[in-house]
C-alpha cells in the first residue's frame, strides 16, 4: 500500500478539481473558491445545502437496490418511471411526517442511480444525498473486479474524481463515502476499501459511512483511521445496533465515531430504546444517529417487491423514546443536530 504522505503529495500536485483543493485546506494556508464553497456545507443531489437547511434527517435509508452482483448490475434491469410510481408515495408520506432529508445509502454496483434520486427529490421536495465508494460486505459480491487489483490510492482517485467531475459525468456530486466490510478482522479487500475511504476523506472532507456489524470489524476500522491520521468524527458506524456490547459503542463514541442505530423496525422498538438509553447514561447522546435502513424497490422482483416504509421513527420510535424519559431536546439532538454535523463537508484530521 502507498503511504498517506505520498497520496497527499499526489493530491496536492493535482489539485485542480472541485474537491482536490479541500485537502490543501489543512496542508497549506491557501483556499480556493471551490474550497470555500464546499467546506462547511452539505452536498445533496440538487446541490449544496447550508447545514441549517438539513433539518430532520434519516441518515441511512434506501430507495432502490439490485442484489444481482457487481458483474451483472445494470440500469437496463428496471424502468425508472416504474420505480418513481412505486416509491414516491412512501417519500411523500415521510416528508409530511416531518423528514427534511433522506440519505440514500445504496453504493455503486448495487443499484446507485443519482439521476433517479434527483428526480425523486424534485417530485417530493425531499432533500436526498447520494454517495461515492464501494461496498465490501456480503463476501465481496458487490466489489467490482478492478478493486481487487488496484491500490488504495487508485481507488481513492476514482472516488475523488466523482467529487471533482460529478458522478458518471453528471452534475450530481456525492454527499458522503459509502463502504462496507464483512464481520471479523478486516480482510485484505476490506482493509483496502477502508484505507481508500480514509484517503478520500482527507482529500474531500466527505464523511465515511461504513456498513459494519459488531465484533472486531469496527476495531479494525479504527486502526485504519489512526494509521491514516483521520479523526473518528469522519466515520459513521453503520449498523452499530448489531454489536451487543454497549461498551464498544461507548468506546467508538469516545473516539468521535458516529454510532448509528439504523435498523429501527416496529417489531424491535424496545431494543432500540435500550440502545439509546445506554448511550444517554454514558453521556454520548451527541454521537447517536437514528435511521431505519428501510425501503426499497427490489430490482428483479415483480413490481419491485415489498417496500418497507420510512415512517417507523415518526409513528413508533419517537413516542417510545418520550415514554422512556428521553427528552425532546435529546431527540432533536439525535435527529437534527447530529446528522447535520455528521454530513457537513469538513476534513477531520487526527
Amino acid at each position: 500500500m502507498g503511504s498517506r504522505r505520498e497520496f497527499l503529495k499526489k493530491v496536492t500536485q493535482g489539485a485542480g478539481g472541485v474537491f482536490a483543493g479541500v485537502a490543501l485546506l489543512e496542508i497549506r494556508a491557501c483556499q480556493s473558491a471551490a474550497e470555500v464553497e464546499r467546506t462547511g456545507k452539505i452536498m445533496s443531489v440538487q446541490g449544496l445545502l447550508e447545514p441549517r437547511e438539513f433539518g430532520m434527517a434519516l441518515p441511512h435509508e434506501h430507495v432502490l437496490v439490485d442484489f444481482i452482483g457487481a458483474n451483472k448490475v445494470s440500469r437496463d434491469r428496471y424502468d425508472r418511471q416504474e420505480v418513481i410510481r412505486k416509491v414516491v408515495p412512501y417519500l411523500e408520506r415521510v416528508r409530511r411526517l416531518g423528514c427534511d432529508t433522506l440519505v440514500e445509502c445504496t453504493p455503486a454496483y448495487i443499484g446507485r442511480d443519482p439521476m433517479l434520486l434527483r428526480r425523486l427529490s424534485t417530485i417530493t421536495e425531499l432533500q436526498i444525498l447520494t454517495n461515492t465508494g464501494y461496498y465490501g460486505a456480503a463476501d465481496d459480491k458487490f466489489v467490482p473486479a478492478h478493486a481487487f487489483d488496484e491500490s488504495p490510492d487508485q481507488l481513492a482517485d476514482r472516488w475523488i474524481r466523482e467529487g471533482e467531475d460529478g458522478i458518471e459525468g453528471s452534475d450530481i456530486y456525492p454527499g458522503f463515502i459509502k463502504t462496507g466490510v464483512d464481520s471479523g478482522p478486516l480482510s485484505s479487500i476490506d482493509e483496502k476499501l477502508v484505507t481508500a475511504a480514509a484517503r478520500t476523506h482527507l482529500a474531500t472532507g466527505l464523511t465515511i459511512a461504513c456498513h459494519t456489524g459488531g465484533d472486531s470489524a469496527i476495531v479494525g476500522e479504527m486502526e485504519v483511521l489512526e494509521r491514516e491520521d483521520v479523526d473518528g468524527r469522519a466515520l459513521i458506524w453503520v449498523h452499530a445496533q448489531n454489536e451487543e456490547d454497549p461498551a464498544l459503542h461507548v468506546r467508538a463514541a469516545k473516539a468521535g465515531i458516529w454510532v448509528e442505530f439504523d435498523g429501527i423496525h416496529p417489531d424491535r422498538i424496545e431494543a432500540y430504546v435500550k440502545r439509546v438509553q445506554a448511550m444517554k447514561e454514558a453521556g454520548y447522546i451527541h454521537k447517536v444517529l437514528l435511521s431505519q435502513d428501510a425501503g426499497w424497490y427490489h430490482v428483479g422482483e415483480p413490481d419491485g417487491g415489498t417496500y418497507r416504509p420510512h415512517d417507523t421513527i415518526f409513528t413508533d420510535f419517537i413516542p417510545a423514546l418520550k415514554s422512556a424519559g428521553i427528552s425532546s431536546a435529546d431527540i432533536q439532538q439525535m435527529t437534527v443536530e447530529n446528522p447535520r454535523q455528521a454530513f457537513t463537508i469538513r476534513i477531520r484530521r487526527a
